[in-house]
């Protein structure tokens, strides 16, 4: 069973997105996607400073099963990225909603998380 921490927003294509308060999130890939791609090889991500609109693809994952893309949730502008998927991309399989986040963005608007699945959504959505 995959995990699905309730303190997270998600959206049906398997990304998360944990607010911050600050109008900033952290976004990554839920348990669900890593499990179903594999063991993940590779992590291509946007440059700081990247405006991103809900439901952009901002980057791929490529695993030894498939190449996916990962979309925006929401809109807004990329202020960092995790630095440590390009030498340990494995980590988003380890610990998808620790270490394994892959940028924190600078929110558009900062009530759009609401507008996201919350876990109960995601956990139905995921059988």
């Amino acid at each position: 069973m995959s995990s699905v921490p309730s303190d997270l927003r998600y959206v049906k294509s398997h990304e998360w997105l944990k607010p911050s308060g600050d109008g900033t999130a952290l976004i990554g890939i839920t348990d669900y996607a890593q499990n179903s791609l594999g063991d993940i090889t590779y992590v291509q991500l946007p440059k700081v400073g990247a405006t991103l609109a809900a439901g952009q693809t901002f980057g791929v994952v490529e695993s030894v099963k498939a190449a996916s893309d990962i979309y925006a949730p929401v809109a807004g502008t990329v202020i960092e990225i995790n630095p440590a998927l390009d030498s340990a991309p494995e980590t988003v399989n380890q610990v998808p909603y620790a270490g394994g986040w892959m940028l924190k963005l600078k929110l558009a608007d900062p009530a759009s998380p609401a507008t996201l699945l919350d876990a109960a959504a995601y956990a139905k959505l995921i059988g």
